[in-house]
């Protein structure tokens, strides 16, 4: 194994991570990962992240789900809405600039990350059974689900915080709700970049499987954590992701 697979792996155990405890930043480390570290182009690593995060959020929303932390209409309306945007936004980045995606990615996930640290204006009480709205899901879903496909994230950094700062479900809940979304929608998008890109499979199984290993470590922890500094360290991590990509991007 060489120096440069192995650093891959082990940094991909933080993708699962991040997905179990979060719901979300898989796609944020996992496009810097892919294409810093193991080398790939902007847009096969953003093909690659797809899959990654898709198979890893499947495998970790099992686990939310029999602890009652998924809420099955929202996510799936939300995830079937989103797959009609995500399908979309992958043909469409397939066939543009990876450094115009890579900044768009950035900069989404910096904006992102600013209404997740600020939180829920008038400290409304979150719930744990509340099901948003069909309209509402529905509109949000190919909104984020376009967003998804185009610049390869899961989608988490936007449905976490629309469930939770908008949709007033609690972090535990809005979490796994998300992966459930995450999951669908990142499969819709991949079969959109699978029309222009070719995956290095071998590489894409290593990396997922380190992944779940991740995820597990995540689902133990996330009842653990309260709510306020999870939702807060979520948006401080995005926001320093968000700046890393970005000035790897435009520095020279």
């Amino acid at each position: 194994m060489t120096v440069t697979l192995a650093a891959t792996l082990l940094l991909s155990v933080l993708i699962g991570l991040s997905l179990g405890l979060l719901g979300g930043g898989g796609s944020i480390l996992t496009v810097p990962i892919l294409t810093y570290v193991a080398g790939m182009s902007p847009r096969e690593a953003i093909a690659s992240s797809l899959f990654v995060v898709g198979v890893t959020s499947a495998f970790s929303a099992v686990r939310h789900a029999r602890r009652r932390r998924v809420k099955w209409r929202t996510g799936l309306l939300f995830g079937a809405a989103g797959m009609a945007g995500a399908f979309g936004g992958g043909l469409l980045g397939g066939r543009i600039p990876g450094a115009v995606l890579m900044v768009a990615f950035a900069l989404m996930m910096i904006a992102t990350s600013v209404a997740m640290i600020r939180g829920r204006r008038g400290g409304a009480v979150e719930s744990h059974s509340k099901e948003l709205p069909v309209g509402k899901v529905i509109v949000e879903g190919l909104a984020v689900g376009l967003v998804t496909g185009l610049v390869g994230a899961g989608g988490g950094f936007l449905v976490v915080p629309a469930l939770a700062l908008l949709g007033g479900l609690s972090m535990p809940v809005a979490v796994g709700t998300s992966l459930v979304v995450i999951s669908l929608k990142s499969f819709a998008g991949l079969a959109g970049y699978l029309t222009t890109v070719s995956l290095d499979w071998a590489l894409v199984g290593s990396v997922t499987a380190a992944a779940i290993v991740g995820s597990l470590i995540g689902a133990r922890l996330i009842g653990r954590i309260p709510e306020a500094a999870l939702r807060r360290g979520f948006g401080f991590f995005v926001l320093a992701m968000g700046i890393f990509v970005l000035a790897m991007e435009l520095l020279p």
